[in-house]
Order: structure tokens, then C-alpha cells, then sequence
């Protein structure tokens, strides 16, 4: 297939160059803090245009400077976990101010407290499901530290998380590229991939306690 879209832009030839690294990091970096940077679909699109890298051949040779899968994930995965933690302090220290802002919104209170929850209960996986939803990673790794939880409970479980969460996109560019080509095509369905992910582990969160699981 080939890299080209209809556009004549190239996937690849928009995410290569070194600075893809940097873009990949400082955006998961900052989306614990602006949950609206779109910091999955560059992990996705770049992993995309990785693909191609990693197969080798016509290919790779267009773009040199494409972005490679093992650099891309240990990217994602170490800015995923040091956001967490740069929240979790900055929380931890201001956490009466954090505590005021939270209260203005209801939704953000009913998620903190049912995070606390299970948190306390020592559902820990939550904070590794939190990670796909939308918003959840800012509650949990905000709410960690705001809320006084001790750094060596949170921080084995937010290691947890970035790594699968940065597996998972890498993992869906990857295939993406592979079964669809380097192309924006190959892109957009991982990337719709990744917000069903996200959607089905909104929903579970926000699940009451012993509520029956969906029927199959």
C-alpha cells in the first residue's frame, strides 16, 4: 500500500525527525495537568508510521528518520509515570487548594470518592484501568497525592499503568501500520481502538459497587 494519502502527505514524513520523541514525551508529560492533549493518538499515528520502520523495505527507505517502536514506548512509558508523579506532588502539597477546586465539580468529587474507595480496598488495577479513561489519570494520580496515599502504594501501580497504556497504543499503531499500511487510514483505527478502550474503562469505573457484571 502506498505511504501517500490523498492529500499527498505522507504519515511517516509528518512524525519523523528526532523531535517526535520530544512531542510523544512533553505531551503525556502534560495531559495528567490538560487531559485534553491528545497525547494517545500521537502515541497511536506515531507507532503507525513506526510500523513501516520496523518492516524495513520501499517503505522505510522513503523516510530515514521515521520514529522507531522501542524508543516510541520507553517514551510514552517513563512520561506517563514521571506526569503521574509530578502530579501526585504537586497535589500532595497544595492538596487544601486542589481539595477547594475539586469540590466545585460534582463529577470530579463522585470520581474521587469512588476512587478512594477502592484505592483503600486495595484496588490498586484501578489506577491501570484509570489510565484509559478519559480524565482519569489526572483524579487518580491528583487525588493520590491530595488525599495523602503514600507514594510506594501509588507509585508500583502507576508504573503498572504506563506501561500497559503505552503497550497498548504502541502495540495498536503497530498493528494498525501493518494490517493497513503507514498510511492516516492505518492511523484512525487504532486510534478508534483506543477511545472504545477508554469508554469501556469510563463505564466500569463509574460501575456501582457489587453491581452485576453485563450479561453475556
Amino acid at each position: 500500500m502506498n505511504v501517500l494519502d490523498g492529500t499527498g502527505w505522507s504519515l511517516q514524513s509528518l512524525t519523523a525527525g528526532p523531535w517526535i520523541y520530544a512531542a510523544v514525551t512533553t505531551s503525556i508529560l502534560l495531559d495528567v495537568f490538560l487531559p485534553v492533549l491528545p497525547s494517545g493518538i500521537l502515541v497511536v499515528t506515531a507507532a503507525t508510521a513506526a510500523s513501516a520502520t520496523a518492516a524495513g523495505g520501499e517503505a522505510a527507505a522513503y523516510v530515514p528518520y521515521a520514529p522507531a517502536l522501542l524508543p516510541l514506548l520507553l517514551c510514552a512509558a517513563t512520561a506517563s509515570m514521571l506526569g503521574d508523579l509530578a502530579a501526585y506532588h504537586l497535589a500532595r502539597r497544595g492538596g487544601t487548594r486542589f481539595g477547594h477546586a475539586v469540590a466545585r465539580s460534582r463529577r470530579l468529587t463522585a470520581a474521587q470518592e469512588r476512587l478512594g474507595e477502592t484505592l483503600a480496598r486495595g484496588g490498586g488495577l484501578l489506577v491501570v484501568l484509570a489510565r484509559f479513561a478519559p480524565a482519569g489519570r489526572s483524579v487518580v494520580s491528583l487525588g493520590a497525592g491530595a488525599t495523602g496515599r503514600r507514594l510506594r502504594d501509588f507509585l508500583p501501580w502507576s508504573a503498572l499503568a504506563a506501561a500497559v497504556w503505552a503497550t497498548y497504543g504502541v502495540g495498536l499503531g503497530w498493528l494498525g501500520g501493518r494490517w493497513l499500511g503507514a498510511t492516516w487510514l492505518g492511523a484512525c483505527v487504532p486510534v478508534l481502538a483506543l477511545f472504545l478502550a477508554g469508554s469501556l474503562a469510563a463505564y466500569v469505573i463509574r460501575r456501582p459497587a457489587g453491581a452485576p457484571a453485563p450479561a453475556s
